[in-house]
Parts: structure tokens; C-alpha cells; sequence
């Protein structure tokens, strides 16, 4: 039986098994990605279906605020990604899939999800730590023995912002071309950082600005392991 090599032949060495299937990675279609956000989707609508009551429970259940990461609800730390308080804007969605999607197909799926879930765990903490250096989450006694509940610390913080913004702050640092590169963080972190200087700012402002920053450093680190070809590093 006569077998021939399509990639073998003279001073042309046949590709060995290992190599082609890591070309075939390379060249994969991310799947993760699809799969998180259209659940994430498919849960928001499951929840808008809840009484308000219900709904607003297992959101507060889930959410990273001061209330649950002072009682040690850390899972909340990760299931908070897992749920948006509303189903996402068309625009949104698409912006997200696309962020998401791409750092899957340069990185592969683990290194993608890896600074996905860190800008979201990290900017989670150091909002955490930010709120309660100002005193939210202590206990409070009125002059009766009452006192107003914390809005803030047990507000719903749930969603999967931190982590799109980490994403995005990670792939404007690993853009190969130094100016566009500079232009590209430069501009993303002025554009999180307007929302913080405003008067009517929010904590969740300071974690957007927070994750993209995580993001961009988490880039660059990436681009600095692989001698400046962070842009192309894949890992399943």
C-alpha cells in the first residue's frame, strides 16, 4: 500500500503529529467564549422572570459587595461573573463577545480566563479593601440601639465588567506596534479614569478603572515573558 506525505519531500520534512495539532489549536475558533456569554445571557433572562423579591435576593446573594466578602462569601468572588442585573444591551453583548473572543483565539482558552477571572477577582478586592478603608461594612449603633442599613455595603455587584475591562486593558498591552500600543492604553485608561474624577462617581467606576489597569499590567507581563510577542502567545 503506497502512503504519501503531503508534507514531506525532498529537504521538506514531514510535520510531526504534535506540531499539527498545534497549528489546528492555533487556528481554532474560540468556544469558551460563546458558551459564557451566551449563558450569562440565557441567565439574565431566566432571572428577569423571578418575582422582584426573589430576583433581587439571588443577586445580592451572588454579589461582591462589602456584606457577603466581610461574612467570608468568597465563592461570591467568582459566581458574581456568572450574573448581570439586567440582560445585556445588544451593543454590550457584541463588544463583550468580540473582547473576549479575540483573547481566546490569541492566548487560547486557559490564558484568556485567567485574566478575564483576575481583573474581575482583583478589582472585586480592591474595591473591598477601598470600601472599607471608608467605613462601610462596620458595625453601626444609633443613639437607640438602631442604625440605617448600609446601601453601599450591600448593594448588587454583580456582572462581568471587572473582567471585560482586564481583557480589553490586556490586549491594548500586548499590541505589537509601540505607538499604537501607547496611543491604545493611554486613551482606554483616560477614558476609566473620567468617570472617577466626576462628582457622582461610584465604586464600580473605581473597579473599571481598577481592572483595566490590572489588565494593562497583566498585558504587559505577558509581552515581557515572550520578548515582545505577547500579541501571538497562545496557550490551550
Amino acid at each position: 500500500m503506497l502512503t504519501i506525505n503531503a508534507g514531506a519531500g525532498p529537504g521538506r520534512p514531514g510535520r510531526s503529529r504534535p506540531e499539527i495539532l498545534t497549528r489546528l489549536r492555533r487556528t481554532a475558533v474560540p468556544w469558551a467564549t460563546p458558551l459564557y456569554v451566551g449563558g450569562v445571557q440565557l441567565g439574565a433572562y431566566a432571572t428577569a422572570r423571578l418575582p422582584a423579591r426573589r430576583r433581587t435576593e439571588l443577586l445580592r446573594a451572588h454579589s461582591t459587595n462589602v456584606a457577603n466578602l466581610r461574612a467570608g462569601r468568597w465563592r461570591t468572588l467568582v459566581t458574581s461573573a456568572a450574573f448581570v442585573e439586567h440582560p445585556l444591551p445588544l451593543p454590550y453583548g457584541a463588544a463583550l463577545l468580540a473582547a473576549l473572543g479575540t483573547a481566546e483565539a490569541r492566548w487560547g482558552t486557559g490564558r484568556a480566563a485567567g485574566v478575564f477571572m483576575a481583573g474581575h477577582i482583583g478589582a472585586s478586592l480592591l474595591v473591598y479593601a477601598g470600601l472599607r478603608a471608608r467605613g462601610h461594612g462596620r458595625p453601626a449603633h444609633g443613639p437607640t440601639g438602631d442604625a440605617a442599613p448600609d446601601a453601599t455595603a450591600q448593594a448588587i455587584d454583580v456582572g462581568a465588567s471587572y473582567g471585560f475591562n482586564a481583557t480589553v486593558g490586556a490586549l491594548a498591552a500586548t499590541v505589537p506596534h509601540r505607538g499604537l500600543r501607547a496611543a491604545a492604553t493611554g486613551g482606554l485608561l483616560a477614558l476609566a479614569t473620567a468617570p472617577v474624577l466626576r462628582r457622582g462617581r461610584t465604586f464600580t467606576d473605581a473597579g473599571h478603572l481598577a481592572a483595566l489597569a490590572l489588565g494593562v499590567a497583566m498585558g504587559a507581563g505577558m509581552r515581557r515573558a515572550t520578548g515582545g510577542g505577547g500579541a501571538g502567545t497562545k496557550q490551550a
